[in-house]
């Protein structure tokens, strides 16, 4: 080999090792399509597909199919499914298999306890409801007189499953992100605006004499403005979580903070009555404020009402 040819050699191997991996890779945010099913018996038990839905006989009246962005390594899927994700391309499809242990959980039946009947609301007293007792989630197997055995493992504990998935886009868009990531934990997305705001912040710093001194600049921060749904406010994981989930939202699309806006929508003033009469206010010094705004004599109408 030549002078040259080894020369051209070593500069495509430096090239090949600067080289950045191919494929989707740990934190890449992901829009993808998939329907989930037991192995056993070819149940369907998620799927973002409304036919396949329908004919699994799942109700579909009150969810909504569509494909779903995920974050690779963050949790949003099986570990083995992010494990076949992390090289993929886009338009890759397939199907993966996920042990129970990987999915719900291997079937403990430890898990399965027998408690007084009297713990459970009448109304919920047969088999399959769906019980909750000492904080515990569980599924009730059987009742007899005054006993009852419920199975706190997850419902589908001990099922190995089949991942069947179509990567459709990589999203880089943050507002398209932090909305999928949203809903991840909320079951839907909501409305969500990124917006460049500039602050003034204070440094403190010592001259040469040892005195303080303030200065102050200008600082450009990244805020994640979120529109709160009814349905988020009454969302458990958002009521206990919201702090865990808006840490992860400003690690994982670099936010300085984020800001829940709460939106009140409705019309006319049929409410300022009750307003003025029954919530602290209504007092005589109330309606002498309000009337200083208008044209009227205010000491002869409050007169007035002294009088009465």
């Amino acid at each position: 080999m030549s002078d040259q040819e080894q020369a051209d050699a070593a500069e495509d191997a430096d090239e090949a090792e600067t080289e950045e991996p191919a494929g989707l890779a740990d934190g890449d945010f992901v829009r993808i399509a998939y329907t989930i099913r037991t192995t056993d018996d070819d149940q369907v038990i998620d799927t973002t597909d409304e036919s396949v839905a329908e004919e699994a006989d799942i109700d579909t009246e009150d969810h909504e199919f569509e494909p779903r962005v995920i974050t690779l390594g963050a949790g949003h899927v099986f570990p083995s499914v992010d494990e076949a994700f992390i090289g993929a391309e886009v338009g890759d499809e397939g199907v993966v298999d996920v042990p129970a242990e990987d999915a719900f959980g291997a079937y403990d039946p430890d898990e399965v306890e027998t408690v007084k009947a009297d713990k459970i609301p009448e109304d919920s007293r047969y088999p399959g409801a769906q019980v909750q007792i000492d904080n515990q989630q569980g599924y009730l197997e059987t009742i007899i007189g005054g006993r009852a055995r419920v199975d706190f493992n997850h419902p589908l504990a001990g099922e190995d499953l089949e991942y069947e998935y179509e990567i459709l886009e990589a999203i880089d868009d943050r507002e398209e992100q932090a909305a999928g990531m949203l809903g991840i934990y909320l079951q839907e997305a909501p409305e969500v605006r990124i917006e460049t705001v500039t602050e003034e912040e204070e440094t403190i710093s010592e001259d040469d004499d040892g005195e303080e001194v303030v200065e102050t600049e200008d600082v450009e921060k990244d805020v994640l403005y979120v529109t709160a749904t009814q349905a988020m406010q009454m969302n458990q994981q958002w009521m206990f979580q919201k702090q865990q989930i808006a840490q992860d939202l400003m690690g994982r699309l670099d936010l300085d903070r984020v800001v829940v806006e709460e939106v009140i929508e409705g019309g006319g003033m049929g409410g300022l009555g009750g307003m003025m009469g029954g919530m602290g206010g209504g007092g005589a010094g109330d309606i002498e404020d309000a009337l200083e705004d208008v044209d009227v004599d205010a000491d002869e109408i409050m007169d007035e009402i002294d009088e009465e």
